[in-house]
């Protein structure tokens, strides 16, 4: 079952494509159930799987910026070495619509 789950050509089917394909040339007792199990278990199905996924919301603007420094991003960069004017950080602020930075200490 892990070489038919894994085999770089079967896209990770779900248990009831990889049962059919598996029934074609292996059978045994509960062999349906235990393909089911085992997808089940299969992390990248668990992760990939539209099914395992949120569903996409709506669809939502994104505001245009018109003038430089509108709007802007702030942040701090701290526990840096001391400066001669004994400074540990750097306050950042980035222009969204330029990505242009001004560092301050």
């Amino acid at each position: 079952m892990e070489e038919a789950q894994s085999s770089r050509y079967s896209i990770h089917p779900c248990s009831t494509k990889m049962y059919r394909d598996l029934r074609e040339v292996y059978w045994w007792s509960s062999m349906q159930r235990c393909i089911a199990k085992f997808v089940a278990k299969c992390p990248n199905c668990l992760q990939v799987k539209v099914e395992h996924q949120k569903p996409g919301g709506m669809a939502q603007n994104i505001d245009l910026l018109e003038w430089k420094w509108e709007m802007i991003n702030m942040d701090f960069n701290t526990g840096l070495l001391l400066s001669r004017k004994q400074h540990d950080l750097i306050w950042m602020i980035v222009d969204r619509m330029t990505k242009s930075i001004h560092f301050y200490r």
